[in-house]
């Protein structure tokens, strides 16, 4: 499974979109996902971590370096299209720490 950070306005949506001016919808794993979330979101309290099955996305998924590149650091799943709704099983809460920062919710992490 991958993952993607969505605000709760955002989700349910009929299909998940890459950005303006990316040719990619940003993706995570479960060990990379708190890097962008603590870079982009930090103390934010609207977002939810949706689940996706790769097997069901319909377009090309390639791991890449991260946008900005971190040299020698970790690599992440990007979509190249949009992510249909059919293609998340799985909607999680993903609130801050009281420090502000994120960590994998406790139902992913037991997998």
């Amino acid at each position: 499974m991958i993952l993607h950070i969505v605000t709760t306005a955002g989700w349910p949506a009929d299909e998940i979109t890459p950005l303006d001016g990316d040719e990619f919808v940003h993706c995570s794993d479960p060990g990379t996902v708190h890097l962008p979330a603590d870079r982009l979101f930090a103390g934010r309290t609207d977002l939810l971590l949706l689940e996706v099955d790769p097997a069901r996305l319909g377009v090309p998924l390639r791991w890449e370096a991260g946008s900005p590149p971190i040299p020698g650091g970790p690599w992440f799943p990007h979509v190249y299209g949009p992510i249909p709704a059919s293609a998340v099983v799985g909607v999680h809460e993903f609130p801050p720490g009281p420090d502000g920062t994120f960590e994998l919710p406790a139902a992913l992490a037991q997998r």
